[in-house]
Parts: structure tokens; C-alpha cells; sequence
């Protein structure tokens, strides 16, 4: 074998797309990532494809590496091995902020809002990368800066009128009740103009008219925006009634990928969430 030889490795991907995005690029394409902290491997051989509309889950029990599998996908952890591509991008070595440009959006497990700051000004923030003011326009308010004001407010307002926050853009955003402090962080999220939003438990500590809400803006966030989404979520009937395909990961490992029905049944998922029966091998 020479030096310019290459072995080929077939790698499992996830290969449940849309009719609609079937001829299109995937908007996340991330081949065999892994990360080790110290002895510890904490995700290894993730694969996953998703195509530019897909609604996808991950699921999996605590401490599965769900969370550590999205802060991979985001650029808060560098991985050991493996590569995440974002819109044909690799993000590989990129700070956090130019893995968000590419197109990568995502809430978190706990709501991270600037809690002094109003409800509309959390929403300003996340269209750093759409709206473009040099720091001189801004000191000495000419009419760039006043322009680029206006754009952000009506955006941010037609966003949380979207999401039905409109009334609460002058309240400050931690005095806000926690299931409007999530679908918040949606908005603010959807601000930076993502192709895909990475969602850490939207529903926690949502009641259950809530988690139907959030359902019904899951889709409604796609089918307006033409974007994709992918969500964990322990509340199973979330997932299996809004996700088109589920990837389910155990001690950093895909177990299983495939429709809610195919998910529902597999053996291996009810073995990891329930445990095996006695006397099974």
C-alpha cells in the first residue's frame, strides 16, 4: 500500500430524510464523533444525518451523553475523534460563535436568558449575526445605528409574535413564569437565523397543556421557517408524536435508530430504559 492509499469504512448514518430533503445537502452531518475526558470515554461512533426539514430526537436514560452529544454539535466541546458538518462545513477547532454563523442554534437544559434584560432586548441579542452596526455608528448615533434599530425591533417583534410573547417584550425576562422562560429562549434561538435548532429538554418543567403547545410550535417553527430541529426529551409523547425519526443513545452509544414505531418496539431501547428481565441472557 503507498502513501497515497486510503482505507474505505463504511459508517452508519442516519438515513431517514424527508421526501423533500432527499436531493438536498444535510444540514448536520456528523461521521463516527467521540470524545474521551481523561480514561473516560463519554460519546463514541455517533452517527447521525439530518436533512434540512427532519424533526429528529435523541433520547436515552440519565447520564446517557445526550447533552454532552449537543455541546459536540455546538463547538463547546472539542471532540476527540469524528467530525460534525454543518451545511458541508466542518466545524472542527471553530469557536463557538462561528459554529453558530454556520447555521446552529440550540436552548439548554437550564435556561440561560440575561434575566435583568426585558423580554424584547433577549431576543436583540441573538441577531448578532444578521444585524450589522460598526461600533463608531453606534457612538455617535448616525443614522446607520438608528437603521439597524428599527431592523432589530421589528424582527424581534414579529419573532415573539410568532411565539405569542408580544404582550411581554417590555417585562423584564426573569420575572417571566418558566414554561414562557423556554419558549423565550426558542425565540431568542430562531433569532440568529439558524438552518437548525438544537433543543435541551424543551418541556421540562412544562405542565402537560404546555408540553401540546410546544408540540404544535415544534411544527409550526419548521413548516415557517424551513428549518430543522433536532430535540432531547425525556417526556416520551412529546417525541413520539412530533419527531420523524428518534436516534436512542446508551453510555455514549447509539443502541438504536428509527421511526417512533420502529423505537417504541426495539428491544434494546426497553432493555436500557426499563432493564432486562431476570433469567435473559
Amino acid at each position: 500500500m503507498n502513501e497515497y492509499s486510503r482505507k474505505i469504512l463504511k459508517v452508519p448514518t442516519y438515513t431517514l430524510l424527508r421526501e423533500q430533503d432527499i436531493s438536498k445537502q444535510p444540514v448536520l452531518d456528523v461521521r463516527n464523533l467521540g470524545i474521551d475526558f481523561g480514561g473516560l470515554t463519554a460519546v463514541d461512533s455517533f452517527n447521525i444525518t439530518i436533512g434540512p426539514t427532519e424533526i429528529s430526537g435523541l433520547i436515552g436514560p440519565n447520564g446517557a451523553g445526550k447533552t454532552t452529544i449537543f455541546n459536540l454539535l455546538t463547538g463547546v466541546y472539542q471532540p476527540t475523534r469524528g467530525s460534525v458538518l454543518i451545511n458541508g462545513i466542518d466545524i472542527k477547532g471553530m469557536p463557538i460563535h462561528k459554529v453558530n454563523r454556520l447555521g446552529i442554534a440550540r436552548t439548554f437544559q437550564n435556561i440561560r436568558l440575561f434575566t435583568d434584560m426585558t423580554v424584547l432586548d433577549n431576543v436583540k441579542v441573538g441577531m448578532h449575526n444578521s444585524i450589522h452596526c460598526s461600533f463608531a455608528d453606534s457612538m455617535l448615533r448616525l443614522p446607520a445605528y438608528f437603521k439597524s434599530e428599527k431592523m432589530s425591533n421589528e424582527k424581534a417583534m414579529e419573532l415573539l409574535s410568532f411565539m405569542g410573547l408580544a404582550d411581554e417584550a417590555d417585562v423584564k425576562a426573569g420575572s417571566l413564569p418558566y414554561g414562557i422562560q423556554r419558549r423565550l429562549e426558542i425565540v431568542r434561538a430562531l433569532a440568529t437565523n439558524p438552518s437548525i435548532i438544537l433543543l435541551d429538554e424543551p418541556a421540562a418543567g412544562m405542565n402537560p397543556s404546555e408540553t401540546a403547545e410546544l408540540m404544535n410550535q415544534i411544527r409550526r417553527i419548521r413548516d415557517t421557517f424551513h428549518i430543522a430541529i433536532f430535540l432531547i426529551e425525556h417526556d416520551m409523547n412529546l417525541v413520539m408524536n412530533v419527531c420523524e425519526a428518534i436516534a436512542v443513545v446508551n453510555y455514549g452509544r447509539i443502541i438504536a435508530k428509527g421511526t417512533p414505531e420502529e423505537i417504541r418496539q426495539d428491544p434494546a431501547v426497553i432493555e436500557a430504559y426499563l432493564g432486562r428481565e431476570e433469567g435473559k441472557a
